[in-house]
């Protein structure tokens, strides 16, 4: 479960994230996101987030993976499918349809850590997205929005989560521990 902690070759981790990886979905935003999204230049895989920031990757213990694990293994595995996409100020995204499983995974990490997505700085609101770009050109990132919207959905069966850990350093991010939904 555990592939390794706090460094990525010389690179010294400084963030961690929760996120569900969506693998059905680089085929479709793989090359936009490498254009248009500065996390997939970090080594981020096409994802909703779960919660980010998370712990420190230098407090990251095995107490803390084992609350984790349990958060994750007290949810059940779901469908989930894409095909809306959507505007925040800076950033085109594609919207998960159920939104209610990604959302109740946010509220139990925040519980069971007391921390909020984004330190809080969105708010309450819980809205899951896979990030298409990210203060790109915009030209760039409504070419993508109409690319993105003019092709089939896309769907996955999310079965785990991913703990990462990096830095704002290119290809820095790797995943510290795999988190399986339903085995608890």
């Amino acid at each position: 479960m555990v592939s390794g902690r706090g460094n990525v070759g010389s690179v010294q981790s400084t963030l961690s994230a929760v996120v569900v990886p969506v693998p059905e979905a680089e085929p479709r935003v793989g090359a936009l996101r490498a254009e248009l999204d500065p996390s997939a230049a970090l080594g981020v895989p096409a994802h909703v987030t779960i919660m980010f920031p998370f712990v420190p990757p230098a407090r990251i213990d095995d107490g803390v993976l084992a609350a984790l694990g349990e958060v994750f293994a007290a949810a059940p595995v779901f469908e989930a499918g894409f095909s809306t996409v959507s505007w925040f100020e800076d950033a085109v995204w594609w919207a998960p349809e159920p939104a209610a499983p990604f959302v109740a995974l946010t509220h139990a990490v925040s519980a069971r850590f007391g921390m909020k997505p984004y330190e809080g700085v969105h708010g309450d609101d819980v809205v899951p997205h896979l990030t298409i770009g990210h203060r790109a050109p915009l030209d760039r990132m409504r070419a993508a929005e109409t690319e993105v919207a003019s092709g089939s959905p896309v769907r996955t069966t999310v079965r785990s989560a991913l703990l990462m850990t990096g830095s704002r350093t290119a290809a820095s991010w790797t995943t510290l521990a795999e988190l399986p939904l339903g085995a608890g």
